[in-house]
Parts: C-alpha cells; sequence; structure tokens
C-alpha cells in the first residue's frame, strides 16, 4: 500500500470521526431530548448521593419538623426532623447541621473508627441506642465500604446549613424510642414514627 493511500484512509477516518462527533454534539444541545426532568421541568434530575453545602440556610427536606437537638462545640447544632422506620427493616435518620461558630466546620470527628472505611468526612459514627433493650445500632455500608450516610461533610462555613442523614438496622417493632447519637455531641432522645 502507497503513502498516499494511506494518508487518504486516515484523512478519511479524521472526517467521519469528525462528523459523528457534531452530530452527537448538535443532538444533545437541541429539542427536549425527551430526556426525564426535574420537578421543575426544565432541568434533569441531580446525581450523586452527597449534596454540596450549598449556602447558608440550606435545610432539609422535612425541615418544618423539630423533633431533636443536639449541640456540640464550636456553635454546630445538629437538628433532628424525623427517624423513620422503612417497610425494607431499616431506620432512616434525617435533620440538618448547621454552623453557627465562627469557624470552617470539618465533621471528621464524626466518623466511624473503621480502618477499612472510605467516607473520611462523614457521620458514619452515628449511633441508634434502644436503652431498653441495651443494642447499639450502627450506620449501614454498601458494599464497597462506603456508609449509607452523608459524606464529604467539609468546609460547611460560618452560618451555612445542611441536610444530613444515615441509615441503620431498624429496632424490633415494639421499640418506639431511641437515643440518636453523635461523637462529640450530647445523645437525642428520639421516637421512631412508620
Amino acid at each position: 500500500m502507497s503513502i498516499r493511500r494511506t494518508t487518504k484512509a486516515a484523512r478519511g477516518a479524521v472526517a467521519m470521526a469528525s462528523a459523528v462527533g457534531l452530530a452527537l454534539v448538535v443532538a444533545g444541545c437541541g429539542g427536549d431530548g425527551g430526556g426525564a426532568k426535574g420537578a421543575d421541568g426544565d432541568k434533569p434530575p441531580a446525581r450523586g448521593t452527597a449534596p454540596k453545602d450549598s449556602g447558608p440556610g440550606t435545610p432539609a427536606a422535612d425541615s418544618d419538623k423539630v423533633i431533636g437537638e443536639m449541640k456540640g462545640p464550636d456553635g454546630v447544632v445538629v437538628t433532628l426532623h424525623s427517624v423513620v422506620r422503612d417497610s425494607g427493616g431499616f431506620v432512616t435518620v434525617n435533620g440538618t447541621v448547621t454552623n453557627r461558630g465562627t469557624r470552617a466546620f470539618n465533621a471528621i470527628d464524626w466518623r466511624s473508627n473503621e480502618t477499612e472505611l472510605r467516607s473520611r468526612s462523614s457521620i458514619s459514627g452515628a449511633t441508634l441506642v434502644d436503652k431498653a433493650g441495651k443494642k447499639r445500632y450502627l450506620v449501614l455500608r454498601d458494599t464497597n465500604g462506603e456508609c449509607l450516610c452523608t459524606t464529604g461533610l467539609s468546609g460547611l462555613m460560618p452560618g451555612a446549613s445542611r441536610p444530613v442523614f444515615a441509615q441503620f438496622p431498624a429496632p424490633p417493632a415494639k421499640v418506639t424510642e431511641v437515643d440518636f447519637q453523635l461523637p462529640t455531641l450530647p445523645p437525642a432522645s428520639v421516637r421512631i414514627t412508620d
């Protein structure tokens, strides 16, 4: 094969790849695309498990209801909004962490002490305690070692809030009151709802 033929073939391949790429870009920019849309109808739903800090006063989904509050050092406050028993045998705790202090907050002290844990700045050290049954429930983990809880909880600036959650194995159905605990904070007694 001659050099001339090889060069012609290479140019043709580059031209074809460019045309395909341009067609994909144009298709992605035009029309409604028929894809999934968010609640506002304009944007696709957000992906990812841990929301970024979105500024001062960003509350959790059901922040109108307050069932407990935990005040920690340096002005950090955790407000609990719900503790719900799911039909799958789990309990999910939802709340909001607010930095009322004067410096940025990092949840490094709220993580668990496991050596293989991947979530470094998280609330993986949270526990539910059934005082009557004398049992402590730890935050669940997925198959990759990530906690089923809020992760990436670092750099929370003064005046900012962020929703938090943690999922635990459910205590027996007769248990309706537990203590939610986070390292460095006093426990909060909360009622589990169905």
